[in-house]
């Protein structure tokens, strides 16, 4: 029995948080795990920069309305369905994901949730458990699962290297180069072939 478990943001639809920078104009909001291992560290950089500017979950969120998953993710999902169980395993929250889920045919999504005031401020996020990708890797595989795990970031790399079979997806050049081991691909179809083989 196999379950394939894929990271979000990169992989199946653009970085929220990239998207959210051009739009606001604010480039610092441009940092993802993609050059930050520390997803506390991170978050907490983040939620600095959107008091300072006085920006709230509404503002986030509709820069979200406008994004659209990745050409052919849609696709690659719907045919990654038909093989068996898919959970997309992400860092980002349920404030974000919900639109995006509904643009992706309403796949599984394990994340986490933002804690947000009244007036709308984001003032905190409650991380769903510790290292959740790989603690949810583990679990799987402790009620009978083999996972196959793929994603392009730093808070991917140890849900992909404890599974049976990981590959890097679009992921930096020095991700590449740190982990050489690891299968990296750039086409939905490249990883579609190698998740197959995998089976």
């Amino acid at each position: 029995m196999h379950i394939v478990c894929l990271d979000l943001e990169g992989v199946l639809v653009p970085e929220i948080w990239i998207a959210f920078a051009k739009e606001s104009g604010i480039p610092e909001l441009k940092l993802t795990t993609r050059d930050e291992p520390d997803y506390d560290k991170l978050m907490n950089y983040r939620l600095k920069i959107l008091k300072e500017h006085n920006l709230g979950l509404k503002e986030i969120q509709d820069t979200i309305a406008k994004i659209e998953p990745m050409d052919g993710a849609k696709e690659f999902l719907d045919e990654l369905r038909k093989l068996g169980q898919v959970i997309i395993i992400s860092d980002t929250f349920t404030q974000f994901a919900a639109p995006l889920m509904a643009k992706l045919g309403y796949p599984t999504i394990f994340c986490n949730e933002l804690i947000v005031s009244e007036d709308g401020e984001v003032t905190g996020f409650k991380m769903r458990c510790e290292k959740s990708k790989l603690t949810t890797v583990k679990a799987l595989q402790s009620i009978g699962f083999e996972t196959i795990a793929s994603g392009d970031s730093f808070n991917d790399l140890a849900m992909i290297e404890a599974s049976k079979a990981g590959f890097l997806f679009r992921s930096t050049e020095q991700i590449k180069k740190d982990y050489p081991h690891l299968p990296a691909f750039e086409t939905y179809d490249e990883l579609l072939d190698a998740i197959k083989k995998a089976i």
